[in-house]
């Protein structure tokens, strides 16, 4: 909290990024009291410009567009949020093993990791998408995108961990008698927290635009509603051409509040915790 309190007082990035994030986190607290599904279809009259009735109108599909964005949000962020906790549990846990022990299990991790960072993302999604179009679900998108985002920062983890092993408290701590697993856990893990709260948002932008980008292509699942879904029906019923751009406006502006707020913040938290620039502040503190 004390990082946070600092970073909104002394950086106008992240308090831009941060009061961005609460605005769209505000609209997906309204999602709750929605009074329609999220699926829901001809529940409101159709293609009806923004009014006091509909704040940001109705499109061809009856449904109110500006509940329909926060349920887009919601399910954006939740993809994103549950994409960029596997990735990086996985790489933590590979990197922290695989740089602490080193050896025939180094090797082995490494050449995993190896074979995962070759692997062509965005073609391999777009592949698995076109096979199971419409069958998988939100939280199954996520969990893939999380599985195929955690070989580059697991990669990060090791170097940081084969520094960390060589340390004078590391040895300390084998002599003390402590296992391997309370090294990692206890002398090791403090000092990737830091980094991993920049990391996590960099995992967070990657999987949110890349579910974007399989949603406008059409290989996700269409019936739940999110920000590419959005964008999606909006050029599938032409809305640009029919003159309806209210449909197609708030998703696209949503997309792009949304990566500008987690960029602003991922700037400034790794600028925060660069080593160089703490040395700035303590000696102007000084």
């Amino acid at each position: 909290m004390a990082i946070i309190r600092d970073l909104f007082l002394f950086d106008s990035r992240f308090r831009v990024g941060f009061i961005i994030l609460v605005c769209l986190l505000a609209l997906v607290t309204l999602s709750f009291v929605s009074p329609y599904e999220q699926t829901a279809r001809r529940v409101a009259p159709r293609n009806r410009t923004p009014s006091s009735q509909h704040i940001l109108g109705t499109n061809a599909l009856g449904q109110d567009i500006f509940w329909q964005l926060t349920f887009a949000i919601r399910n954006s962020l939740l993809i994103g949020l549950i994409a960029a906790t596997v990735s990086r549990f996985i790489a933590i846990l590979n990197g922290m093993i695989s740089g602490y022990l080193g050896g025939p299990v180094d090797r082995v991790l490494s050449t995993i990791t190896d074979s995962f960072v070759v692997i062509p993302r965005l073609p391999l999604l777009i592949l698995l998408s076109f096979v199971f179009r419409g069958g998988m679900s939100t939280v199954t998108i996520a969990f893939l995108l999380g599985v195929l985002d955690w070989a580059w920062p697991s990669k990060r983890y090791r170097s940081q961990v084969l520094s960390l092993r060589e340390r004078e408290f590391t040895y300390t701590a084998v002599y003390c008698g402590m296992n391997t697993l309370k090294v990692i856990w206890k002398q090791h893990f403090p000092f990737l927290i830091s980094y991993m709260m920049a990391d996590f948002i960099s995992g967070f932008l990657w999987a949110l635009g890349t579910e974007i980008t399989l949603s406008v292509l059409g290989l996700s699942n269409l019936g739940t509603p999110t920000i590419g879904t959005m964008i999606y029906w909006a050029n599938y019923y032409q809305a640009m051409l029919q003159g309806t751009w209210w449909w197609l406006a708030p998703p696209v502006i949503a997309s792009i509040l949304t990566i500008l707020s987690f960029y602003m913040l991922s700037i400034s938290v790794s600028q925060f915790l660069d080593p160089r620039t703490r040395i700035q502040r303590l000696s102007i503190g000084g």
